[in-house]
């Protein structure tokens, strides 16, 4: 990726003569409603308008954006603050998130059942912690992650111990919600997902030292960021954990906009030797459950970033090169969301569909639960699936005992196998487990009886 043309500085806009500031200042009101609020990067490559120049385009939109820039607690290594203001494309989907964006309207009323809420926030949980780790350089497939998650192995690789890190991180997120944000409690996060995975295992826990030169660069080494000094860290912790408490500044500041700030003043100060990534984005997890967006967890934001990495990373540059200011980023971050509520809804549209149409398989059997149905839609699709009581468990978040009450139903039922495999038992569907249930489903048709079984809303993100 190459950093991104840098803005024309201020100075260079009094070269204008007055003439040409004639023509200008009086469209600046006009432009300012049409502003996309484009960097210099991309507005350059677009045709002006009104016969303008790139360059007075620029001087014109910059001066309708100075007068609603609010300033920062945040600071960049000289000291100057950060500042952001909120367009109307902003506040038109802060808008949407605020209703829910269709989140209840949209969703099956059977995921919001606590017996069915814990499973899909475990998928939930599951999605999140693989593609955190995949934007910060895991290998893993999503496949192999989530068996290693399910059926509770340990890792075998770096890459999957991050995501096994990410994982647990997530679900510790869920409980620390109602904590403010503190000094310690971000190196605790910090040690959470870096554990076992850096290459001094002494810097997961603690802020990066004065002689680690950590800076954020290409394998090329083009240098895109060099974070504040070490010697600052402590003070600058305290400082952004001031503002996630909502103790600064002293004016509103949307929650939404407060956890995408908290997002970039993590990975601005860097603070750590590595896992800096995967620790902004589980601090902005926190900040949004802490302000009572709970829907959040069922919200996968890593997903849509590693669909365009280099669109997350010039987010921040375009911020950096433009007068520190943090609009560029919010505006991705709050299209971002916008994408993974989108993404979750077709999911949810899909996985509907899915065990809808397993239904009619399933009609002829009594007494099953939610999570055996979502198990026998599963081993419909994948006849060779392989199921352990760990996975169930894990994939649906009930008690050890519950999962194995669950399989050995479904071999009592005559729909599963079990078998032997050294310590652990293993479940295999039947090899006409499609005659099985659609026999069911005819006896259960001919006695006459018109009563399904309930086929609720479950996904196990497969």
């Amino acid at each position: 990726m190459k950093l991104p043309a840098s803005p024309p500085i201020s100075a260079e806009w009094a070269k204008f003569p007055p003439q040409r500031l004639k023509v200008i200042l009086p469209l600046i009101g006009e432009l300012a409603k049409k502003d996309r609020y484009l960097h210099w990067d991309e507005l350059r490559r677009r045709p002006p308008p009104h016969s303008l120049t790139a360059e007075e385009w620029w001087f014109a939109l910059k001066q309708g954006r100075s007068t609603s820039l609010r300033l920062l607690p945040l600071t960049d290594k000289t000291g100057i603050n950060f500042c952001f203001s909120v367009p109307d494309q902003i506040s038109a989907q802060l808008h949407e998130i605020d209703r829910g964006l269709g989140f209840i309207a949209g969703l099956p009323d059977a995921v919001t059942k606590p017996d069915v809420r814990d499973s899909y926030i475990a998928s939930t949980l599951i999605q999140e912690s693989i593609t955190s780790s995949q934007l910060e350089g895991a290998a893993t497939t999503r496949g192999i992650a989530k068996e290693m998650i399910r059926t509770g192995r340990p890792p075998r690789d770096k890459s999957e111990r991050m995501i096994l890190n990410n994982y647990h991180t997530m679900q510790r997120i869920r409980v620390l919600r109602n904590q403010p944000l503190t000094p310690e409690l971000v190196l605790e996060i910090h040690s959470l997902v870096t554990a076992d995975t850096l290459d001094h295992n002494d810097a997961a826990g603690r802020l990066r030292r004065g002689e680690e030169n950590i800076r954020v660069e290409d394998h090329e080494g083009t240098v895109f960021h060099v974070p504040p000094p070490a010697s600052e860290l402590e003070d600058r912790l305290k400082a952004m954990g001031e503002f996630a408490n909502g103790a600064t500044p002293d004016f509103f500041v949307h929650p939404v906009v407060r956890a995408i700030i908290l997002h970039f003043w993590l990975a601005y100060d860097h603070p750590f030797v590595d896992g800096n990534g995967r620790t902004a984005r589980a601090l902005f997890y926190w900040a949004m459950l802490r302000q009572k967006y709970q829907l959040f967890e069922f919200i996968s934001i890593s997903q849509i970033l590693l669909r365009a990495p280099v669109r997350y990373a010039r987010a921040f540059l375009y911020t950096e090169t433009d007068g520190l200011d943090l609009t560029y980023f919010i505006l991705h971050q709050v299209d971002v969301i916008r994408e993974a509520v989108e993404a979750l809804h077709d999911y949810v549209r899909l996985k509907t569909a899915e065990l809808r149409a397993a239904e009619t398989f399933l009609r002829g059997m009594t007494g099953l639960n939610h999570r055996q149905q979502t198990l026998l839609a599963n081993a419909l699709r994948e006849p060779r699936a392989r199921y352990v009581i760990e996975g169930h468990r894990r994939s649906h978040g009930v008690a050890f005992q519950t999962a194995r009450d669950d399989l050995f139903d479904l071999v009592e039922r005559g729909l599963l196998t079990v078998r032997k495999e050294g310590r652990s038992n293993a479940f295999y569907p039947q090899k006409d487990l499609n005659d099985r249930l659609s026999a069911a489903a005819e006896a259960r048709d001919d006695a006459g009886s018109d009563s399904t079984v309930p086929f609720d809303f479950q996904s196990s993100r497969d």
